[in-house]
Order: C-alpha cells, then structure tokens, then sequence
C-alpha cells in the first residue's frame, strides 16, 4: 500500500463500503419471485363458452392469478366469483375495466365489487381521449381524481398501452403526455409485446418511469415478421429476461400478466398459452 494515497485509500474503502451496503438489496431483488397471471382474453372464446371451466384448466396449468376482462356468468356477483377464485387457489390480479367505472357513482359500485374480489388493480384497457389532443388532459385528471379516492383502499387506477398511445402529441407522446400528468399513484399498465412493436424499448420505458409499472403485460410479439420468430415467450422478439429483471429493478412489479393474442401452428388458444407460460416461468425461476 506504499503507492497509494491517503486519498485513493479512503475513496476505495468507500466505495467498498457502499458496495456492501447495497449487496442485501441486490441479492433480494435476485431471489425475488414474481407471481404470474394469465390475461383471461388470451381465452376469450373458451371463457365465453364455459368460463368455470376455463379458470379451472388456468389453475391447473400453474397460474397463480387472473386478470379479468369481463365477468361472464359472474356479473355482480363478486362472492361467488370470490369464492370460485379461492376454490381453485386463484388470486384476482387486476381487472380490464371501461373509464366510466371510475365517472360518477359507478367508482363506489366498482370499488365495492373488486374489494370483494380482493382486486386492487383496475386498469382501463384503451380510450380515444388519450390520444384525443383535447381530451387528453380530462382523462389524466379523472386518473388522479380516481387514484387519490382509492389509495387509502390499497387500489389503484391505471391504463394499458397499445401502439397508438407513442404517436407524437406536440414535442412528446400521448404515452408520455399522460405519465407525466399523472402521480405516481396511477398505474401504467405497460404492455412489452406492443412497446416493442412500436419499436421502443420496454426496459428504457421502465427506467424512464420507475415504480408505476406495478402489474406488467408479458405480450410475446415478432416485430416486423423478424425472420425464424413465432409469438410465443423465449420464441418472439422480446429479450424477456431482461424485461424480468428491469420489473424488479425498476418497475415496482406485483404481477407479471401474460397476455396470449396471437396462436402460431395451429395451435388453440389454450395450447399456445400453455406453451407460453411453460417458457415463462423458466425465466422466472
């Protein structure tokens, strides 16, 4: 240590400091295991043909959750679909709603049958106003309206993102208009399959808006008919062991949400699922 600087030494032994310090949280944000549920309109046709039976193959093929997207035979009966949910060791992992869930007296309706639920993510799958330049502004206020009545409740508001969201609003997005114009509070539900097929990357989105991605749309999607690719996880155009890691990293993710729309070789609905999932957890480990 002859060569080294008085300086030098305590700046190493600093830097040494700080990386134990922070060794606990890295290691927690290694082993952490995020629980994965399955977005029901990956299923849509079987829920509509026979939806007991369809939450019943879901947790038989391993998902530890749910996202509704309609309530079929169980509309407004939150107690037997409560009980349901229990029954087969299912949780509610949020829920695909219309905005005026949030407008007027139907919060207090919707906020009643979710807690029943026990479901405290209620996002809004699309609406024209957020990519409506006067509009646009409403619909962020109603957000915030919406996420301050209900976090005393442990719930939130938030909105689900296709490709239109990331067209050009003046000098930024509509995406990026209404994350902005929003607290905290709100949700933004990112959908990775259709941030890639916009050709931005979900990773960069998480960092730019860490902690509001709490529940986490897994959309396997080929971009640009990439060349050998299918729409299955591990087998599309999305670096999915990336986008786990920037979840725990950065996101604040509670729930990963495997959204199956597309059914590559024939397969059903239910098949392309499973080998979707199948591919998922392994990521996940």
């Amino acid at each position: 240590m002859a060569n080294t600087t008085r300086r030098q030494f305590v700046q190493t032994t600093a830097l040494a400091a700080a990386a134990l310090s922070t060794a606990p949280q890295l290691l927690a944000a290694a082993k952490k295991k995020l629980p994965i549920a399955l977005q029901l309109y990956s299923v849509r046709q079987d829920c509509g043909k026979d939806f007991d039976g369809t939450l019943e193959r879901v947790a038989k093929m391993g998902f530890e959750g749910v996202e509704f997207a309609g309530y079929h035979t169980y509309g407004g009966k939150a107690k037997e679909l409560r009980k349901r949910l229990d029954d087969l060791g299912l949780k509610a992992a949020a829920t695909h709603i219309g905005t005026n869930s949030f407008r007027g007296d139907n919060l207090q309706k919707t906020i009643e049958f979710h807690q029943i639920l026990g479901c405290k993510f209620l996002i809004v799958p699309g609406d024209g106003d957020f990519t409506n330049p006067d509009k646009c502004k409403a619909l962020a206020d109603l957000f915030n309206e919406t996420a301050a009545k209900l976090k005393p409740l442990n719930m939130y508001c938030g909105y689900h993102n296709h490709t239109g969201e990331f067209k050009k609003f003046g000098e930024t997005t509509f995406w990026d208009f209404f994350a902005t114009n929003t607290t905290k509070d709100v949700v933004l539900q990112q959908d990775c399959g259709w941030t890639a097929a916009a050709k931005l990357d979900p990773v960069a989105m998480m960092k730019k808006y860490p902690g509001r991605m709490k529940s986490t749309h897994f959309k396997p999607t080929v971009v640009d008919r990439e060349p050998g690719k299918k729409a299955f996880i591990g087998q599309d155009s999305v670096d999915w062991k990336a986008v786990i890691a920037a979840c725990i990293e950065y996101g604040g993710t509670e729930w990963i949400t495997l959204e199956q729309e597309a059914y590559p070789d024939g397969k059903s609905p239910m098949e392309a699922t499973e080998i979707s999932f199948k591919a998922l957890k392994e990521l996940v480990g």
